[in-house]
């Protein structure tokens, strides 16, 4: 059945990474929704003196879209690496993907931070922060970087399908010394 829609079995590495993506940018708007029903629950909470616990089960579907998202993103982005480089550069390639991970995480924490500062979304009570709204920018985030990725794709031809210019052979014959 795959190989109905893409040509042939399995994935490419920039499929496997828009995938990723996706179901990353979709992991945060889960995240948004499951922390606004958790905020609206908390307030109810506090308002009564019925207790209302929620499951935690609730966390599930943005931890396996966002888990999920990562697996397809990593492997992808390490077999692109490897495969596109030329010979000589594979090695910096793999180092070049690893910093790119840890840029990222440097990234998030300055994101959170910055965050933190100008709007209060993330506070030092759970209850008394706006979580939802902070995972919804994430996940707008996760979508503006989903479509600029489609964008760079739409651009990209792949190592085996780039036209170099051909080589002329030089033909030794008795003419030459």
């Amino acid at each position: 059945m795959l190989e109905y829609w893409i040509g042939k079995p399995g994935f490419t590495n920039l499929q496997r990474i828009g995938i990723g993506l996706l179901l990353s940018a979709l992991g945060m708007a889960a995240a948004a929704l499951a922390e606004k029903h958790r905020l609206a629950n908390a307030k109810e909470i506090a308002q009564s003196t019925a207790m209302q616990p929620i499951s935690v089960f609730l966390l599930i579907p943005q931890f396996l879209l966002v888990g999920c998202g990562e697996a397809f993103i990593y492997a992808g982005q390490l077999d692109f690496f490897i495969t596109q480089s030329p010979k000589g550069m594979k090695t910096m390639s793999t180092a070049l993907f690893l910093t790119t991970l840890s840029l990222g995480f440097f990234l998030s924490s300055l994101l959170v931070s910055v965050v933190k500062k100008v709007t209060g979304w993330v506070g030092d009570r759970i209850d008394n922060g706006r979580l939802d709204c902070f995972y919804g920018l994430l996940a707008i985030l996760s979508f503006i970087n989903f479509w600029l990725f489609l964008l760079c794709v739409k651009w990209y031809r792949s190592k085996t399908t780039r036209k170099d210019p051909p080589v002329e052979s030089v033909d030794k014959g008795e003419d030459e010394c």
